[in-house]
């Protein structure tokens, strides 16, 4: 092929591509002139955080308080800094928000969310412990750090669901899809987990946005924690209303069971595997399979 075909091929569609079309025009914000967030930096947050929470396996061991604390103080700079950009460029997606309103108000949660790293530690430190005490195959509490999933998972979510809260738009589901596409744990920043909180495997394990979890509460790998149906306005648009299901403390759910809708699980119960669950379970309840028949035959017979 002439290289005269190639660039005029090339020229065609980059005149075409760079043009604006309705649909970018519709989807894009336009209450400011801000870059978007940036995958790459919201990345460089989680890391960091990580480093910070758990400075002696993601960073280089400091026995000495000094220079731990000088370590964490070059962390927390380079966070804050990270941090308050790109919740100004979140807040572009709030459409009442104006240029100056989405720079203070990136300053302001960044020094909000920065306030709230000690109990998101805190709450992180349970689910360890939670994972360790629920797998006896977790020999020390520096395997379930470094290598279990659900881990890696709880930290993204639990840094999330604090901007969540904060009324951060987009950044926390980034945040919590970098670790959906890593470990296969689908876990919407809107859920409310309370601690102690354990996901044994994990693979595949869905959590929706309106969920309500309590304490002491041990996930097996598959488990959906969804929405059974949706309801809608008199205009057909879709409400986000609570949808998903609660689980009370101590609750355990095992692998690939589907508790769907917005109904109670009782505490100090047991939901078996495979199950699928449409219904208010009361406490102390065992939800298990029917036994499996022995249809087995002699001889041939039955076929």
């Amino acid at each position: 092929m002439e290289q005269k075909q190639i660039n005029e091929t090339l020229r065609r569609n980059v005149g075409v591509l760079s043009e604006h079309t309705a649909d970018e025009i519709r989807m894009m914000p336009t209450s400011t002139e801000t870059p978007l967030p940036s995958v790459e930096d919201v990345k460089q947050i989680v890391s960091l955080i990580k480093s910070i929470i758990f400075p002696d396996y993601f960073n280089k061991r400091q026995p000495d308080e000094q220079l731990r604390a000088y370590q964490i103080g070059v962390n927390m700079e380079k966070l804050y800094q990270l941090l308050r950009q790109q919740i100004a460029r979140g807040l572009q997606f709030c459409e009442e928000c104006s240029e100056d309103d989405v720079k203070a108000s990136g300053e302001k949660l960044a020094l909000e969310f920065i306030d709230s790293l000690p109990e998101i530690k805190r709450l992180l430190y349970t689910d360890i412990q939670a994972m360790f005490d629920n797998d006896p195959a977790a020999a020390t509490y520096g395997e379930v750090i470094f290598c279990y999933p659900v881990v890696n998972t709880m930290t993204h979510y639990r840094i999330a669901h604090r901007l969540h809260e904060m009324g951060v738009p987009v950044i926390p589901r980034i945040i919590t899809e970098q670790a959906h596409s890593k470990t296969g744990i689908d876990i919407h920043p809107g859920a409310q987990i309370g601690e102690y909180f354990s996901i044994d495997h994990g693979t595949g394990v869905v959590i929706g946005e309106t969920c309500i979890i309590g304490n002491h509460v041990t996930l097996y790998q598959g488990v959906t924690l969804g929405a059974k149906s949706f309801k809608y306005d008199e205009q057909g648009n879709m409400l986000n209303v609570p949808r998903h299901p609660i689980i009370e403390d101590n609750v355990t759910i095992y692998s690939n069971a589907s508790v769907l809708g917005r109904i109670t699980i009782g505490h100090d119960s047991t939901i078996g595997g495979n199950i699928w669950l449409t219904h208010d379970v009361p406490p102390y309840s065992r939800i298990l399979q029917s036994k499996a028949v022995d249809a087995s035959y002699q001889d041939g017979l039955g076929i």
